[in-house]
């Protein structure tokens, strides 16, 4: 599916690879998010992207009311389009600097260059995407952010079934078989299969016997776990 966004186009392709759905977080509370860009479709189409019951989300697309808009209450993210009618960006990241000291910001632009990327770099920004862009690359970047700020996390279902995953691959990368990790562990082969697929959670002790049985420490298996 595609937007037309004056002859610009923001789009919707394939599932960028790693990325969790949604559905598989939960917040720790409302997140706000400030959408700045001059071009109403744009804004629409973004706050579209986000949505979730858990976001509230501002847009603003007259440059006129960016200031008041980053004066008017605490962000947690502001998306903001490079590129402002009237505005120059090192004005506008002072803003937000001043105004919202703790809020991360995720720059869009359709005119990129070395300058505004270098721009961005000084301004320390979370991340900087050219127009067109993925509908599903704005989302994940925007989902990563908030996870690194800690307002974001993965559900205990997602959790069992990534912990899963990542045993169940790397078992087979050693060509074990469930069998060979149950003679190896002293855990049931029941219990290791409903580990494997998500269905049950192991304890401390159980999955540090699996990990020794992997060859790999446990700061491993977790660090596999997390998304890209």
């Amino acid at each position: 599916m595609t937007f037309d966004v004056e002859d610009r186009l923001i789009q919707t392709p394939r599932p960028v690879r790693g990325a969790a759905p949604l559905l598989e977080l939960q917040s720790s509370g409302d997140i706000r998010i400030l959408v700045i860009d001059d071009d109403p479709p744009t804004c629409s189409v973004i706050q579209s992207a986000l949505a979730n019951r858990d976001f509230v989300i501002d847009t603003v697309s007259d440059p006129a009311l960016v200031e008041g808009a980053l004066r008017s209450g605490r962000y947690h993210l502001v998306v903001l389009d490079y590129v402002l009618p009237g505005l120059e960006p090192e004005q506008v990241f002072a803003w937000v600097r001043e105004m919202q000291p703790d809020a991360n910001v995720v720059v869009v632009t359709g005119y990129p260059s070395v300058d505004s990327a270098l721009s961005c770099l000084r301004a320390r920004t979370y991340d900087y995407l050219t127009k067109p862009f993925q509908v599903d690359q704005l989302r994940e970047v925007v989902f990563r952010c908030l996870e690194g700020k800690g307002l974001l996390r993965m559900t205990e279902a997602a959790l069992r079934e990534s912990l899963g995953n990542a045993i169940r691959e790397r078992r087979k990368a050693l060509g074990l078989t469930l069998s060979n990790m149950s003679d190896r562990t002293g855990v049931s082969l029941g219990y290791l299969s409903q580990i494997e697929l998500g269905k049950n959670s192991a304890s401390i002790e159980t999955l540090y016997r699996i990990c020794l049985a992997l060859g790999m420490k446990m700061s491993e298996l977790f660090q596999a776990v997390q998304r890209g």
